[in-house]
């Protein structure tokens, strides 16, 4: 559904093409606008940035398990 509608955002910024040879107007297709939007998916950039987020979460929890993070408050 994420990729469906960041599709269709793309779509409304990029507009309709007009093709050469039919002479009449068309919509992109997903390809087109993969091309003329040239930006990772959104659905990766948000995995993405999900797995750092897990990453950072475990590095806080293993200090708070050591004490080294609450060193730093007294």
């Amino acid at each position: 559904m994420l990729r469906a509608f960041e599709n269709r955002m793309l779509r409304e910024i990029f507009g309709p093409k007009k093709d050469e040879v039919r002479r009449n107007w068309r919509i992109l297709q997903n390809e087109e606008l993969n091309f003329l939007y040239s930006a990772p998916p959104i659905i990766r950039v948000i995995k993405s940035r999900r797995i750092s987020f897990c990453g950072a979460c475990s590095r806080y929890e293993r200090e708070m398990r050591t004490g080294f993070w609450w060193d730093d408050l007294r």
